[in-house]
């Protein structure tokens, strides 16, 4: 396989693992697939972390990411001993 392919294939599955984060969150129920309001919310993150808070917002959502990432391994760990 060419190295092209290969970079091709890494990319894709990147794009696939991050729109998983937005369904995973809940934000394609919430928002009826509406995808203007998904970039448009994507976008005021951009923006967020672009200003003086940015540094405080990314503390903030990691935190509360890492927890929910532990929560669902918690849950799966749990759902396999029962």
């Amino acid at each position: 396989m060419r190295t092209w392919q290969v970079d091709r294939r890494k990319r894709t599955r990147h794009m696939i693992e991050l729109g998983a984060l937005v369904v995973k969150a809940g934000i394609v129920d919430l928002t009826a697939d509406d995808r203007a309001i998904i970039y448009g919310a994507m976008l005021w993150i951009a923006a967020k972390l672009q200003s003086h808070e940015g540094d405080h917002a990314r503390d903030s959502w990691a935190r509360k990411g890492k927890q929910a990432f532990d929560a669902d391994r918690h849950a799966e760990q749990k759902g396999q001993r029962a």
